[in-house]
């Protein structure tokens, strides 16, 4: 299918083709007919992106930040490659469209619905999309697909309103007559207020004043007592900002013309050095409208499609959307004047040239999608160059951050062909393509498995797939490695066994942690010990809010499953020796946003009588070193920092040895591949089995209170 995408690096807009995108849990795919292009953010975009880096960090501190914090945590090399791994990416455009249902996984839609869509990431300017079914909603008879592809935009408007709250009669100021501003003005004169529009530039008051305005000017100081007057001396009851500039002039004008006791809404990207005396002096209420609406950054409804009651929270993103639509359908809303630009999806190039040229006058860009359904090929060559033939042809599920990051840049280096990845999203599919040098991208996994050209698979996606994937490429016969953790549940781990002693193709987990040279140095250490050992592992591991995917039961596993696992492992690594009994407890706490599983100290007691001891704590300082773990045996004390210092104390001192930090993960994949080479794993499934299941078993002491004993839970 066709996706406008813009490169990060260079700017450039370009119209790909990409793999279509899978329709999601809860959600619709739909093809799209129309989407507008909001001509304040992604003329933001594309200025920024063709910005010097330079220019780039002044406009983006945030990132600044981000990318110093990250240079503290992981150091020069790994944070440069972040840096131009990103560059090298591609970002998409587009947040409000409207089409046909072509496939639902949702109760609430069917194929062949008109619906409207929302939703940056979602409702992107492409072909296809994948929309959750909280960010959609039915468009009503007699509205065209032109005029539904408004729903989002107007939406936006329709918050800032429902901010305003404004009575009959009331007047009310618009500051900033574009697109959301003029959507803004119909709005209001629909409720029965006197309205007011301002502006820079003329070039909108006719339709301004076509639209109801009862009063339009240039945004100046100068045309204060004009406003005044308009308002018989009064100032305003409310005053809307749907401007874009980093000026903080709109902001000032709001505040001196809005009447004592008034309203400010800031629905626009304006700036907001906001002087103390007008609120002192008119205790003005200021308030910022937050895009459609609630649900809008809550991942629970956009993304798991939770409601909120309704009977509580009247109006959500989805019931605005829902309002928007029947506006139009009244006929109390025009949005077919707004068009003053139409393109084929083709020539999306064009329509954003216009949004370069200063002179050019425009306020709704439409990008036109086939009307007729065709058959979508579902891989596509990568933007890539030819790959050489001959070696192990590699498929990679999964290309997040950490896949992006640890292990395909210790792929690359290896003997082996990239030949296809897949990502949840046609966008990443293709820009990690690109920049890896795979010869094909898509969206479906299960397609790379079943790809009899594909001899090796590699899965790094979200945990509640893994089982999955591991699943089917044991059926298909081929060697697969998994990202941890192996499963998330009992009853995928039996399924698990179940195909695996069917058929005992290569499995390996992504334990890295055994492999990285400072265990590998305590290993040796503890080569000629004759008895148990005593180990602790302290975890700073930081905070992560309970609504990330992670946290979820159903998506991630949690924590424990998550994480820990890597931990038990490298004790399992140290001891040789298999869990017998855990025992765990956690932080006992009423704040928001938090899980009980984040702060947690595990007791765990091998079969060869060693013990150990893991504090996971998310309660800490970021500044604090993430690792540190301390082994106790015979006489011999081991220290390790973080993977960087490792102190060993004898009765001959204390001897100390220097690391570069790596935890391993390229000395894993090496050893993976040359392993799966030789038709075996670097790691026994009995092994990994066990490790899974004493994550579980942590997950059932912390919820019994209990001594949990491994073969339990068998």
């Amino acid at each position: 299918m066709l996706q406008v995408l813009q490169h990060q690096k260079s700017g450039e807009i370009l119209v790909a083709d990409v793999p279509p995108p899978i329709c999601p849990q809860r959600g619709i795919l739909v093809q799209n007919y129309f989407s507008v292009i909001s001509s304040g953010t992604e003329r933001t975009s594309v200025e920024t992106a063709k910005s010097s880096l330079i220019e780039r960090a002044k406009r983006q501190p945030e990132q600044v930040r981000t990318v110093i914090d990250n240079l503290k945590k992981e150091g020069l090399t790994s944070t440069i490659n972040k840096v131009f791994s990103r560059l090298d990416s591609y970002k998409t455009f587009g947040y409000s469209s409207a089409g046909v249902v072509i496939e639902s996984k949702s109760e609430h839609f069917s194929p062949g619905d008109k619906v409207a869509c929302a939703g940056a990431g979602y409702a992107t300017h492409s072909e296809i999309v994948a929309i959750p079914q909280n960010l959609a909603c039915k468009i009503p008879q007699g509205v065209s697909f032109e005029s539904a592809a408004f729903t989002t935009i107007g939406s936006i408007a329709l918050q800032g309103i429902r901010q305003a709250n404004p009575r009959l009669g009331e007047y009310v100021a618009v500051i900033g007559l574009g697109l959301i501003g003029l959507i803004t003005v119909q709005l209001l004169k629909a409720n029965g207020c006197l309205v007011a529009g301002l502006d820079v530039r003329e070039d909108n008051f006719e339709l301004a004043r076509a639209f109801g305005c009862n009063f339009v000017g240039i945004s100046s100081t100068e045309l204060i007592p004009n406003l005044m007057a308009f308002t018989n001396g009064m100032g305003f009851d409310s005053v809307i900002i749907t401007a874009s500039t980093s000026s903080n002039e709109p902001t000032e004008l709001a505040l001196k013309i809005a009447r004592k006791k008034g309203r400010v809404i800031v629905v626009g990207a304006v700036g907001m050095n906001i002087p103390r005396s007008p609120f002192y002096e008119k205790e003005i209420e200021f308030t910022i409208a937050c895009s459609y609406g609630p649900g809008r950054y809550d991942k629970n409804y956009e993304e798991y499609g939770i409601d909120y009651p309704y009977a509580y929270v009247r109006w959500t993103e989805n019931r605005n959307m829902q309002a928007f639509l029947e506006l139009i359908r009244d006929g109390k809303i025009d949005v077919s004047k707004l068009i003053t630009h139409k393109f084929p999806i083709e020539q999306a190039d064009k329509a954003y040239a216009i949004l370069s040229k200063p002179d050019e006058k425009y306020i709704a860009i439409l990008l036109e999608y086939p009307q007729t359904q065709k058959e979508i090929a579902k891989v596509v060559p990568s933007l890539a160059t030819k790959v050489k033939k001959g070696k192990i042809k590699l498929g990679f599920i999964g290309a997040g951050n950490f896949a992006q990051f640890n292990i395909l840049p210790v792929l690359k280096n290896l003997d082996v062909e990239f030949h296809t990845v897949s990502t949840a999203t046609p966008t990443n599919a293709v820009s990690v393509a690109k920049h890896f040098g795979f010869k094909y991208s898509t969206t479906d996994s299960l397609e790379i498995i079943h790809n009899p050209e594909i001899d090796v698979i590699f899965i790094a996606s979200r945990h509640n797939t893994h089982a999955q994937f591991v699943i089917e490429s044991i059926k298909y016969g081929k060697p697969v490695f998994v990202e941890k953790p192996l499963c998330i549940a009992v009853e995928e781990l039996k399924q698990i066994e179940e195909e695996y002693y069917k058929n005992p193709v290569p499995l390996m987990v992504g334990f890295n942690r055994r492999f990285s040279k400072p265990f590998q140095t305590i290993k040796q250490l503890l080569s000629n010990r004759t008895q148990p050992i005593a180990m602790h592992y302290r975890v700073n591991a930081g905070f992560i809010p309970s609504d990330h995917w992670i946290q979820k039961p159903e998506l991630g596993g949690g924590r424990i499953i998550g994480e820990v696992c890597h931990f038990v492992d490298t004790m399992m690594y140290l001891t040789d020796s298999h869990p017998k009994t855990v025992y765990a407890e956690s932080l006992s706490h009423q704040l928001e946003n938090t899980t009980i599983d984040d702060t947690t100290a595990i007791t765990i007691k091998f079969e060869d009588g060693s013990i150990g001891v893991i504090e996971y704590f998310a309660n800490g300082n970021k500044n604090l070193e993430k690792e540190y773990f301390e082994v106790f045996s015979e006489g011999t004390s081991i220290v390790l920092n973080n993977f960087e210092n490792l102190s060993i104390y004898t009765n001959n001192g204390v001897k100390k040895k220097k690391f570069d930090g790596s935890k391993g993960h390229r000395e894993e994949i090496e050893e993976t591949v040359i392993s799966f080479s030789q038709g075996k794993s670097p790691l026994d499934f009995s092994g990994i089995k066990i490790v899974t299941l004493t994550t579980f078993a942590i997950v059932e002491s912390l919820r019994s209170g209990k001594k949990i004993y491994i073969k339990d839970m068998l």
